[in-house]
């Protein structure tokens, strides 16, 4: 989101996480802007039984927990790595002059938090009172728009059958049923274990077959 460059140049400094380690804790406090250079996390929240509820998922050139940055919170997530990654990371003081001198990052952060507020009450709405393959598919609609976990190019959804039942609440069974389905009634492409889908109509480009 904000250009490497300039975030070394205010004397950011990178981090590597391995696989399966945390970047972070919820509850910890927020010391650091942080930035997704390379590699991906699940940011989840953990139970007492050690059940995880999974918020998102984070690519290269995100920012992660910047909203306990921005109102001074304890992190309400945990930043967990996918896979070996690195992140880069400017102290909070850095963070809140450089935002000062760039008024332009500033009003991108604040339409960035707005966008993930209204997925939030979308998915709050969505969720109490609509059947699984409604809630699919609104997932799916938000990673199009976002362009998150989701390849423009061909149409494929980067995320797992167990990722996609965790942020929308559901059995990974019951979202391998629905997903089976949909594709039978050509809304989605299920084509070597990926999924394939766009929201004109569940057309799928021909690439999609191919890859």
């Amino acid at each position: 989101m904000i250009d490497s460059d300039l975030l070394l140049s205010w004397g950011a400094t990178y981090k590597k996480v391995p696989a399966g380690e945390f970047l972070f804790k919820e509850g910890a406090s927020c010391n650091f802007y942080c930035q997704v250079e390379s590699g991906k996390f699940k940011l989840i929240n953990i139970e007492d039984n050690g059940k995880e509820y999974l918020q998102d998922i984070v690519e290269p050139s995100d920012c992660i927990g910047e909203l306990s940055l921005f109102n001074g919170s304890l992190y309400e997530v945990s930043a967990i790595a996918l896979v070996d990654s690195i992140v880069i990371r400017l102290c909070k003081d850095s963070f809140e002059r450089l935002l000062r001198d760039y008024p332009n990052l500033h009003k991108g952060f604040t339409d960035k938090l707005a966008e993930k507020l209204r997925f939030k009450s979308q998915f709050l709405k969505e969720f109490s009172c609509h059947e699984p393959e409604h809630r699919i598919r609104v997932l799916l609609k938000y990673l199009i728009a976002t362009n998150k976990n989701y390849c423009k190019h061909c149409s494929q959804v980067k995320m797992t059958r167990q990722q996609i039942a965790d942020m929308t609440g559901l059995r990974v069974e019951t979202v391998i049923r629905v997903m089976r389905t949909m594709h039978e009634k050509g809304q989605l492409l299920i084509n070597g274990g990926k999924v394939y889908y766009n929201d004109m109509s569940g057309i799928i480009t021909k690439c999609c077959v191919a890859s």
